[in-house]
C-alpha cells in the first residue's frame, strides 16, 4: 500500500500560468520523501528556447541569462522522470503542476505511472482556519521557520514538506489516524469541508 508521507514532491517555475497557451517550465525543484522524511533531491534550471517576462524575472529571480546557461528542457525533463520513477506525486496547487509535468513531458515522448496529491486542498480541509491556503500562509500558520524564499522551485517543494507533514500529524493527533494511504488523502479531498470530521471520525472508527 503506497502511503501519503511516502512520494516526490515538486514545484515548477514557469514562463506564466498555462501550458495550453505556448508557456513553458523554466525550474523544476523536487523532494523525495520516506515515511516523512526528505531522502534525495532534484533541481534545476532548463532553457525552454524563449524569454521570461520581467514581471516572472522579478517574481522568481530567474533571469534569462540563467537560463541561457542552462541545460536545455527536454535533457532536464528526460532526468526528473528518471529521477520520478514510478512515484507518486505531491504538488501544493497540483493541477498547475500537473499541467506543467505533462506538457514538457508530451513534448519528449515520455510520461509517468504515478499518481497526484494537492496538498492545497487537503490543507483547505484540514486546516480550516488559516487566513488562506497559499504556501507561505501555511508555513506561518504551523509555526514552520522561513527564510521567505518562496518562488523557487526546490525552497518551495521543501516547505511544501514541512506543511505537508504538519498537515498529516494533524490528522494523526486529532483523529487518532495514523497509518495514512495516499488513496485516503484522494478521499479526503473529495470530501466536502463540513464533512472533514465525519469522514475522517469513520475512517478511525473502521
Amino acid at each position: 500500500m503506497s502511503m501519503a508521507d511516502t512520494l516526490v514532491v515538486l514545484d515548477f517555475e514557469t514562463t506564466g500560468l498555462s501550458p495550453d497557451l505556448g508557456d513553458r517550465a523554466i525550474e523544476i525543484g523536487a523532494v523525495r520523501i520516506e515515511r516523512g522524511n526528505v531522502v534525495d533531491q532534484f533541481q534545476k534550471l532548463m532553457n525552454p528556447g524563449c524569454s521570461v517576462s520581467p514581471f516572472i524575472e522579478e517574481y522568481t529571480g530567474i533571469s534569462n541569462l540563467m537560463l541561457k546557461e542552462s541545460a536545455p528542457s527536454d535533457e532536464v525533463m528526460a532526468e526528473f522522470a528518471e529521477f520520478v520513477g514510478d512515484s507518486n506525486m505531491l504538488a501544493h496547487n497540483a493541477s498547475f503542476d500537473k499541467r506543467f509535468l505533462d506538457a514538457e513531458l508530451e513534448r519528449i515522448s515520455l510520461n509517468y505511472t504515478g499518481e497526484f496529491l494537492c496538498s492545497l486542498l487537503a490543507s483547505r480541509r484540514i486546516f480550516q482556519n488559516a487566513p488562506n491556503h497559499k504556501l507561505a500562509t501555511l508555513v506561518d500558520f504551523v509555526n514552520i521557520p522561513s527564510d521567505g524564499s518562496f518562488h523557487r522551485a526546490l525552497y518551495d517543494s521543501v516547505m511544501t514538506v514541512q506543511v505537508w507533514n504538519a498537515l498529516l500529524a494533524t490528522i494523526r493527533d486529532q483523529y487518532g489516524v495514523n497509518d495514512i494511504p495516499f488513496a485516503l488523502i484522494q478521499r479526503l479531498n473529495k470530501t466536502p469541508k463540513k464533512s472533514v470530521h465525519r469522514f475522517l471520525t469513520n475512517v478511525r472508527d473502521q
